[in-house]
This record gives structure tokens, sequence and C-alpha cells, in this order.
């Protein structure tokens, strides 16, 4: 009797594992205790510096960071990129991650205009890809889709609203945000790229 109980209890155990590792292999993100899912990227539609057409099926299957800024930006900007440039460098050899940096001025920063900043960085539109369009697209992605500002900005006409925020989103390969950054913290610079290891692993 005790034999039979003992072999229905791994049984048991064993089917209960299996379905357990199953889940994890259907459901993205199933079981881990790690980073939540902030909210989900919407379908963008964007220009690099190079002019070519970069929309979310792009990044789909990659990690990145996606950052708000403009060219011309005498402030936090300049700050923001010369921290973002060690994450540059420490991965720009992997090629499922990428940083996203829109600007927030476009009426400006032109393709040329972004190309020529991209230059000055030495940096490559493979891992580090700077994108320009329609102001009210940018905006609506910097609220919605990485909610790194506040949605009630939008009320006011388009012509009269100005994002300048210093986090950046870091996204996973579902493009899920998974963690908002601020960018001029040193510490939470570190933690961001614990944070891309791990994505990069998921």
């Amino acid at each position: 009797m005790s034999k039979k109980i003992l072999f229905y209890s791994l049984f048991f155990i064993t089917l209960i594992i299996v379905f357990y590792l199953l889940l994890t292999k259907i459901i993205p993100g199933y079981g881990k205790v790690g980073l939540p899912q902030l909210s989900k990227v919407r379908d963008f539609s964007f220009l690099d510096q190079n002019g070519d057409r970069i929309t979310n099926k792009d990044v789909q299957g990659k990690v990145y960071v996606a950052e708000f800024f403009f060219t011309t930006c005498p402030g936090i900007c300049p700050k923001m990129n010369t921290n973002l440039r060690p994450v540059y460098e420490k991965y720009k050899s992997e090629p499922n991650f990428l940083i996203l940096s829109h600007t927030v001025n476009p009426s400006t920063d032109s393709v040329p205009r972004l190309k020529h900043y991209a230059d000055s960085l030495g940096v490559d539109a493979a891992h580090w890809i700077f994108l320009t369009g329609q102001k009210d697209s940018l905006y609506l992605a910097a609220r919605l889709s990485y909610e790194l500002d506040d949605p009630k900005n939008s009320l006011n006409p388009i012509d009269e609203q100005f994002i300048h925020t210093q986090f950046f989103a870091v996204v996973d390969k579902n493009g899920y945000v998974r963690s908002i950054v601020d960018g001029l913290k040193k510490e939470e610079l570190a933690e961001m790229q614990k944070e891309i290891d791990e994505l990069l692993k998921e």
C-alpha cells in the first residue's frame, strides 16, 4: 500500500513539474518573479538618421532602451546621451540590443540633422537609432507606449506641447516596457545594465 502511495505521489509531482515547465515555454514571462510588464509598445513608424523607415516590427525580438531628446538641448540631453554611451559600447556587438532615441523637436531634428548628431557621437545606426517623424506620433509614443510623460499633458494643442524628460524605458523582446530608469542617476544606470542582461536571457 505504501509503495502505491509513493508511486502516485511521485507521478503527480512529476506531472505538476512538467505542466509548470510547459507553461513557462508557452506563456512569455510565466513563473518569473523579475521585472513587471508596465505597458505594451504600440505600433509606430518613424525615420532613422539614414532616412530608413523603422517600425515596431523592426525591433521585434530585441531588447532596447527608448529615450526622448532633441539635438539642440543645452541641458539634460547631452548628459543623458553621455550616460548612454557606455551602454552602447557594452552591447554594440549584441545583435538583440538597440537604443532608440526619439526627437521631441521634429521641426528642427530632420533626418540629416540626426545623421550629423549620430556621427558626432561616433555611433552606428545598427545599434543606436535616432528617430524623427510627426510630432503627435512621437509624443503619443512617449506617453502611451513608453510611459515617459503624463498623458494629461496632451490636452493642449500639439504645437504648444513640449516633452523634456530624463527617463529611459527598457523594453523586452516582446515589446513590453519592463523598467523606467532615471538617465541622470548612475546607480539606476548600473541597475539598468543588469536588467538588460536579464531581459536578453528571456
